[in-house]
Order: structure tokens, then C-alpha cells, then sequence
């Protein structure tokens, strides 16, 4: 198999064009040409108002594949396939009785529980929130009606976080395993659309990964898995610095001494727990800001140009970032997360009294507004020290302040990008209709954020007009607050067992625990995760060494 990168043609070229590309580049004939499968189709839009170019990367199969190779050996764009294919670390014997916990059914937990499944583990997952039917039903009593199921929302329950999101599955993670390729292939096993395979920022939408998820649960129950709903994890059984098993909140015991713990970002009752029971955490950089919309005309125009709307090319994204240089925010990175082209904002908060922000998109992305996070990083050592937690209890003092500014009825407080930058409260909208349900409330977003917060991102808005026209245009919508962007902590691995590096038998996973940012970086952490329980269950690694907290 050869492969070739940066195949260039041109946006509308026919269907027959890319063969004859093909065999062109590597001056063949058609004949000689068996077969070929794209691996990676992205484009070019640096000259959007001239031509916009799809740029290839394929796979090929010919006649003669070694002299091929040999014409081409000094050209570093036709080299050698690599193999990208997933295999298994091991299979489970039949008389292996120990079943592994999986702890969370978000991304990770669900690849982690999957692979083991696979291997012939059984692992059984547990999951604090709902299935994904009962949880979309619990989602949107709170868009629409206020109310709010602690236990089941955007945060908590089948599928995790990501499952209220773009469903984007795209990252920039070292990848030379290639697990996202598995990650993105299982996807498609359960349904996803083919395409996410080759498009170079491939998504899923909310909608269609529901139904996804329920088809990977059901493969894990097939293999002998078992997947239970509504069974929170309140402790840990440790013995001598060994993990033992868990406690749930009705009062069972689960015993095992291998415990994937696939938390996600907002379990931070659980992190508490963790934090008593003494297992090594640490405080990590996370970033704090406001949700932004624009009409996603707008961002189509100023990103692709006469290209705007093409069929081929969907809703435009973007990607800023700006270092401020003034005021409380010098030094400061402002920069925007989780974009959603044709998308809408999102309540999702986990806690009563709180109001948080999220994006989301369907597959078709075709809502009126694009939204973004525009977001501040920050650490722990300059910006919340006290601890491993110190990170928690910040986010949990601006989403209560969100609360109070919204009204207190889980609305959210609002303005006016050209008013915020002003400094001056705003009272009513212009163009840009806020998406954001159960709804905003307009007013005053600078007591929302921490002073450094507030004037990075009034210095970072009139720069990025400048990057993108428009971007700064005075009736886009602020939302408050966007406080959850990763996880505030990390708990802490061993880097060759992948186990907790002072409770042996506990591995932290995902999102929650510090080691991935989004849907496909945390399935991938799941698949790392599945091999390192099943070479310990298999006795091929040895027990971390016991260290202290």
C-alpha cells in the first residue's frame, strides 16, 4: 500500500477526477491503478476569494508497488502506508473471574468499557447518571422548563459531556498507535456517518450520537459486559495502598482490585471523596470566560469568502487567540474553545444554584448562530492556590454569582459585546438573537469574571475583528460563564502502569482526571486505559511502586 499526501484539486472537481489525479502523480497507468481509499480530506481557503482546493491524503494499491515506491523514494509525499489497523493486547482465559470496574460512561469510560468487552474482560461500568434516552428527557426539562435533575443533565449520565456538544472528533494529541483511527471506526461501526473517517474535522452532531452511544452499550452487554445506570461511586476500599473495590451510594460493595476511574470534569463530589480517602491529586491549568455568537453567515463570508455556503464545505469555524498586553490581563493567553458552527449555547450545569454554558451542535450545524468559548487560561499557582481543589471552589463561586445574575432561575446573564467592551450595561439586543435556553438576561458581565479575566477579554474582542471582520461587531452576544473548558485537577498516573501513583489497581481516565479534552482524545485515553488493565489482569506489567501522597 503507498500512500500520498497533499493531493491537491480543485473544490467541484467531478467524482472521476481525484483516479485521474492518482495515477498522474505517480505516473501510472489507469490499469495499473487496483484500488485507492482516502485517509484525510481537508481544504485550503487561504485564497477563498479565488479558488478554495481540497488537499488529499490517500491510500493506494498498484501494480508493481516496489518499483513504484523506488521512482518515488526521494519524494517524502509518496512513501510507504503505515499500518493503522487496531489489534488487541490480549484475550481474557475463561478462567479468569476478576470482571474490572469502569466509573463513568462518558467517552472514555465507554472506549474503555468497549475494548475490554472486546478482550473478553466483562468489565461492568458504572454510571451515576441515566441512560441516554432518559437523559436527553432530563436535559431538556431544564432548557425548557427550569428544572434541573442533579443527576442527570448535560454533565451526568450516558455518553458524558460530549454527548451535548458538537460531537466533534478531531484533536491535536500524538497519536503514532493511531487509536483515534479505532476510536473514529467503532463510531462508524454504530452508526456515524462514513465520512468522519476522512474529513479532516470530522463531527457527529448531538442527535445522531445518542443513537451511537446506545449501539456501543449494547455491543458491551453483547460480549458480556453489564452496564449499570443510576450507581454513583460514594467510596473507595483500600487496603494497604491496593484499590479493593467501591462503595456505591445504595450501600453495595463491588469488589476488584482493577478500577478504571473514567470521571468526568464536573464529578467534583467524587474528586472530594478522592481527596479524603487520600489518593495523589494535584491542581492543573483550566481557562475561565463567556460563551460568544455571532450570525454564522457571518463567519462563512469572512472565512470562505464566495465560497460561503458551499454544500462541500458546511458552516465556516475559526480558531483565535490573542496574548493581552494591558491592564489586570497583561500576560494573559485569551483564546477561543469549543467553536460550534451552526450551533447553539447550551445551559450545563450539574448543581442547583449554578448556571454554566456549553456549545452544541447537530450534524447538519445549520442553527442561525456560530458560538464559541472566549476564554482565559489560568493556573493554580497564581490564580487559585490552597490546594488541589482550590480549582473547584473557584468554579463553583463564579457559576453561583451566574446564577444570582441571571435571575436565579437558571437563566443567564447577558450582554452586548460592543457594552461589555465599553464597559456599560446593555438593555436590549440588536441583531443577534441569543440561543441560549431557558434564556438571558441582559445587564453587566464585569463582575462575572475576575478582573484579569474581564480585561483580557475586552483587549482580545477588538483584536480578533481584526483577524476576522465582523468578529467584533457590537450586538454579538456575551453569555456567562464558561467555567468548565477541562478539568481544574489532575490525578495523578504512573506513567508506565497508567495506576494511581499511590493506590495500586486505581487507574485515572479521561477528561476528569486530567488526561484528555474532548470526545476523541478522551476515547483514546479509554483504549490506553483498556490495555493497561488487561496486561495487568494478564500479570504482563508489574504493580506500580507504592508512593506517598
Amino acid at each position: 500500500m503507498i500512500r500520498i499526501n497533499e493531493l491537491s484539486l480543485p473544490l467541484d472537481h467531478p467524482a472521476d477526477a481525484l483516479r485521474a489525479a492518482i495515477g498522474k502523480r505517480l505516473e501510472i497507468d489507469d490499469t495499473d491503478l487496483l484500488n485507492f481509499t482516502v485517509f484525510k480530506r481537508s481544504y485550503d481557503a487561504r485564497k477563498k476569494n479565488t479558488v478554495i482546493l481540497f488537499i488529499y491524503i490517500v491510500d493506494v494499491e498498484v501494480l508493481d508497488e516496489a518499483a513504484v515506491l523506488q521512482r518515488f523514494d526521494a519524494d517524502r509525499n509518496v512513501r510507504p502506508a503505515p499500518d493503522t489497523n487496531y489489534y488487541a493486547v490480549g484475550q481474557a482465559p475463561a478462567t479468569l473471574t476478576e470482571r474490572p470496574l469502569v466509573v463513568g460512561f462518558g467517552p472514555c469510560g465507554l472506549f474503555a468499557a468497549l475494548l475490554l468487552a472486546q478482550m473478553g474482560f466483562k468489565p461492568i461500568v458504572l454510571e451515576r447518571g441515566r441512560d441516554v434516552r432518559r437523559r436527553t428527557k432530563d436535559t431538556w426539562a431544564l432548557w425548557r422548563n427550569n428544572t434541573l435533575t442533579p443527576e442527570s443533565n448535560v454533565q451526568f449520565g450516558e455518553g458524558g459531556a460530549g454527548l451535548f456538544s458538537d460531537g466533534k472528533l478531531y484533536s491535536q494529541i500524538k497519536d503514532p498507535k493511531f487509536y483515534a483511527r479505532k476510536v473514529v471506526h467503532e463510531f462508524v461501526r454504530a452508526g456515524a456517518p462514513e465520512e468522519i473517517m476522512y474529513v479532516s474535522k470530522p463531527h457527529i452532531g448531538t442527535f445522531r450520537l445518542t443513537g451511537v452511544v446506545a449501539a456501543m452499550r449494547a455491543e458491551i452487554i453483547a460480549l458480556g459486559g453489564e452496564v449499570r445506570f443510576e450507581s454513583k461511586v460514594t467510596d473507595l476500599v483500600i487496603d494497604d495502598g491496593q484499590l479493593e473495590g467501591v462503595i456505591l451510594a445504595s450501600g453495595e460493595t463491588l469488589h476488584s482490585r482493577h478500577v478504571v476511574l473514567a470521571l468526568g470534569h464536573s464529578a467534583r463530589d467524587t474528586f472530594r471523596m478522592l481527596h479524603r480517602q487520600g489518593v495523589f491529586i494535584e491542581a492543573k491549568p483550566f481557562a475561565i470566560g463567556f460563551r460568544i455568537e455571532h450570525p454564522q453567515s457571518l463567519i462563512d463570508h469572512a472565512r470562505l469568502g464566495k465560497y460561503a455556503g458551499h454544500a462541500e464545505l458546511g458552516a465556516a469555524d475559526y480558531k483565535l487567540v490573542h496574548h493581552a498586553t494591558l491592564g489586570h490581563g497583561k500576560g494573559r493567553a485569551v483564546y477561543s474553545f469549543c467553536m460550534c458552527p451552526g450551533g447553539t449555547v447550551v445551559a450545563a450545569t450539574s448543581e442547583e444554584g449554578r448556571v454554566v454554558t456549553n456549545g452544541m451542535s447537530q450534524y447538519s450545524r445549520n442553527e442561525r448562530n456560530a458560538n464559541a468559548g472566549i476564554v482565559v487560561g489560568i493556573n493554580p499557582e497564581q490564580d487559585f492556590p490552597g490546594g488541589p481543589l482550590a480549582g473547584i471552589d473557584l468554579q463553583e463561586q463564579l457559576e453561583s454569582l451566574a446564577y444570582t445574575l441571571g435571575g436565579s432561575d437558571y437563566c443567564a446573564p447577558a450582554q452586548l459585546l460592543g457594552d461589555f467592551v465599553r464597559g456599560v450595561p446593555s438593555t436590549a439586543l440588536g441583531e443577534v438573537e441569543p440561543s441560549y435556553k431557558p434564556g438571558v438576561r441582559l445587564g453587566d458581565l464585569a463582575s462575572a469574571l475576575p478582573a484579569y479575566a474581564i480585561d483580557a477579554i475586552r483587549e482580545a474582542l477588538p483584536a480578533f475583528g481584526k483577524q476576522i471582520r465582523g468578529f467584533d461587531r457590537d450586538d454579538a452576544i456575551l453569555t456567562g460563564v464558561e467555567t468548565r473548558t477541562s478539568s481544574p485537577l489532575r490525578i495523578t498516573r504512573d506513567h508506565d502502569s497508567l495506576q494511581s501513583l499511590n493506590v495500586r489497581g486505581l487507574y485515572p481516565a479521561g477528561e476528569g482526571a486530567g488526561y484528555a479534552g474532548g470526545i476523541l482524545s478522551a476515547g483514546v485515553d479509554g483504549i490506553k486505559i483498556a490495555e493497561a488493565v488487561a496486561k495487568s489482569l494478564l500479570g504482563e506489567l508489574p504493580s506500580v511502586r507504592k508512593q506517598t501522597a
